[in-house]
């Protein structure tokens, strides 16, 4: 009986919801984002690629929204279909000509502060 409790009993993670992947996946990309930026200087090519799995993120983001399986309202689909596309144009623009990163940090906060239902962040 110990054995089957020990097995079945408790897990060892706990079951976590869509929101809560989603914001810990955010929260990981905007961190490495934040440390890549400061150190944009002296490492370039890591925050290159920090830029690229944010802008990954909001691609991947920006196709589940666009589909019409998707349960969001229309309106806030369609409010981060827009940010995708800023996220999109701003990382070029840093990428071109040094813009600063520190929007899109901004961006993923909302988005994060909003998924751990804090207000109407978008």
């Amino acid at each position: 009986m110990h054995l089957a409790r020990a097995a079945y009993g408790q897990p060892e993670t706990p079951v976590r919801s869509n929101r809560q992947i989603e914001y810990d996946l955010f929260a990981r990309i905007t961190k490495h984002l934040t440390e890549a930026g400061q150190a944009r200087a002296t490492d370039h090519p890591a925050f290159v690629k920090a830029l690229h799995a944010n802008l990954a993120l909001w691609r991947t983001l920006a196709s589940d929204v666009a589909g019409s399986a998707n349960g969001l309202p229309p309106k806030l689909r369609a409010q981060l279909f827009y940010l995708y596309e800023f996220t999109a144009e701003h990382s070029r623009k840093i990428l071109a000509d040094g813009a600063g990163h520190a929007v899109l940090v901004d961006i993923n906060t909302a988005v994060m502060r909003g998924l751990r239902g804090e207000g109407d962040n978008l």
